[in-house]
């Protein structure tokens, strides 16, 4: 977390790379790709990048005539080994921008190039070394509104010591025995970075309880040296920084920016939410509709039946209240040319008789399809009307929330579209300026 307490605070950091690994860093250093996956690497302003050490071929080359020309040796150095080491000497983006920019950078990484020879023990051990002034800090610029662009310092070198090697036994002259007979400039990051023990007052060395030496990290000495020599060159307002922290301190301007950066990630949660809500809302009315629609369907289904079937029904009743009463009297008197007795026990009576169960059974079967339909009218009725009544909610709720949608849209033409697009599809701005500023430094 980032201190808020306004001091501007020196940095290095140092790494490490094998012979396999320094093709790329030359290629980012140098600007030498087509492409970069940082959007940050304004191409049109890498003109503006100052070397205060131009190599004077690949980082490969320069090694490997070093070797030849005996400046460095490779005696005892594995093949896997790192060859090459690279300090980014750094300062919070808002001390140069407070500072009057890119004429104040260049005077303070030229100082800081004077502090890089000395760590390193001579600027001939070093390959090339290069201000940047080509990478744009995103957060800071669109809090601003203009292009601000970050500072900092790749110093590639060798990492060396000094090394004395003896006359050994098979020496013929014995008197030469254990003398020093050469000093070579050993390569070696492991050696050149190693752990100091730490001194009391009195020069001893102090131990822990086991008896083993208390040691100070290299890179702890790192850091008291880059601040006491930015100290020694004038540069009195800044502090030191912490050794392997990717702490960011910031400035009053940095603060004013994650503040606006916090307001922006609360406004992208709100909108989440808003949106979220809507959806669930916009899906239940669907389903409420669904269902009503499928109700009314149904409904009508049954309509269309009974419309279809009433003409024939009211024909029916009509006719059965015509034909079911006593089949006797239903049937006229016998003519003059036959029996009536006969007639009416023969013929009319079976026939009449058979008619009126006929129709009776039809009569109950209608009654039957009458009782169905009014039971369907019934349940129409009982689901339509809670479906009516949540209709009607669904549709305040989704007028409040178009009125919050209406206040965010009029919120996004004041922050500006691009900001708040840059928030929903690039991720958490808050993570990425603390990212981007841990490792910057």
């Amino acid at each position: 977390m980032a201190r808020n307490d306004g001091i501007d605070r020196v940095c290095v950091r140092n790494a490490g790379y094998k012979e396999t690994k320094i093709g790329k860093v030359q290629r980012h250093n140098e600007r030498e790709n087509e492409e970069y996956s940082n959007p940050d690497i304004i191409r049109e302003r890498s003109h503006l990048n100052i070397h205060y050490k131009e190599p004077t071929g690949s980082y490969g080359e320069m090694f490997r005539q070093m070797v030849q020309d005996k400046v460095i040796s490779t005696r005892g150095l594995k093949e896997t080994a790192d060859h090459y080491c690279e300090l980014v000497f750094d300062v919070n983006t808002a001390y140069f921008h407070n500072h009057g920019g890119y004429e104040y950078a260049k005077k303070f990484y030229e100082d800081a190039y004077q502090a890089a020879i000395k760590i390193v023990g001579g600027e001939q051990y070093i390959l090339s070394a290069v201000m940047h002034a080509d990478e744009r800090n995103r957060a800071m610029s669109e809090a601003l509104g203009y292009d601000v662009y970050h500072y900092h310092l790749h110093v590639v070198y060798v990492p060396v010591v000094e090394k004395q090697i003896l006359w050994s036994k098979r020496c013929k002259d014995k008197s030469l025995v254990g003398t020093v007979k050469e000093t070579i400039m050993q390569v070696s990051r492991s050696k050149k970075w190693n752990s100091n023990p730490v001194v009391d007052a009195d020069g001893n060395t102090l131990r822990r309880p086991d008896g083993k030496a208390v040691l100070r990290n290299s890179y702890s000495i790192l850091q008291d040296d880059f601040y006491t020599a930015m100290q020694a060159a004038g540069y009195e307002d800044v502090e030191r920084g912490e050794a392997g922290s990717g702490e960011e301190h910031l400035t009053v301007t940095q603060f004013k920016v994650l503040k606006e950066q916090e307001r922006l990630a609360d406004l992208q949660e709100a909108q989440i939410a808003v949106a979220a809500k809507v959806a669930q809302l916009d899906a239940d009315k669907e389903l409420a509709e669904d269902a009503k629609e499928q109700a009314q369907e149904e409904l009508q289904e049954a309509q269309s039946k009974l419309k279809e079937i009433a003409p024939r029904i009211n024909k029916m009743e009509a006719f059965a209240q015509k034909y079911t009463g006593d089949p006797e009297d239903l049937l006229p008197p016998a003519g003059a040319l036959e029996s009536g007795s006969s007639y009416r026990r023969n013929k009319a009576l079976p026939l009449v008789s058979h008619l009126v169960r006929l129709l009776r059974d039809i009569y109950n079967r209608y009654l039957d399809v009458k009782s169905k339909l009014a039971h369907l009218q019934e349940r129409y009725d009982r689901d339509a009307e809670p479906l009516k009544k949540r209709n009607v909610q669904l549709a305040g709720e989704n007028q409040q929330l178009r009125g919050k949608a209406d206040r965010y849209d009029r919120l996004c033409e004041k922050l500006g579209q691009a900001q708040i697009d840059e928030l929903v599809n690039g991720g958490n701005a808050i993570r990425r300026f603390r990212k981007e500023k841990g490792e910057q430094l």
